[in-house]
């Protein structure tokens, strides 16, 4: 079983910069496919990036590619969301996701039902 639990969100202007974390409990973090995704007012849930378990192999969405970078860190059990050069179109609740299969070299990776764990959520807005 993983707990995840978002934080770092708020209100930022356009053009500027926040950093997410996802802070997870369990042991096996180490060996999860983390990933991030985002859900914007009446749309539907979007994968961001996911990072492969040993943090050598990412994998980003069009819209934040050059934008966005994700990373891990197994020791201190944490997946960070690093955003920069922030849009108004980048408004929404983001999610930390988690799951057991390597998923990094497959299409499965940006498919939110194949993740067994989710956090709660965290708000960012991105003021024009």
């Amino acid at each position: 079983q993983v707990q995840l639990v978002e934080s770092g969100g708020g209100l930022v202007q356009a053009g500027g910069s926040l950093r997410l974390s996802c802070a997870a409990s369990g042991r096996t973090f180490s060996s999860y496919t983390m990933g991030w995704f985002r859900q914007g007012p009446g749309k539907e849930r979007d994968f961001v990036a996911a990072i492969s378990w040993s943090g050598r192999f990412t994998t980003y969405a069009d819209s934040v590619k050059g934008r966005f970078t994700i990373s891990r860190d197994n020791a201190k059990n944490t997946v960070y969301l690093q955003m920069n050069s922030l849009k108004p179109e980048d408004t929404a609740v983001y999610y930390c996701a988690a799951d057991p299969e390597d998923l990094l070299h497959t299409k499965l990776v940006v498919t939110t039902t194949v993740y067994d764990y989710w956090g709660q959520g965290t708000q960012v807005t991105v003021s024009s």
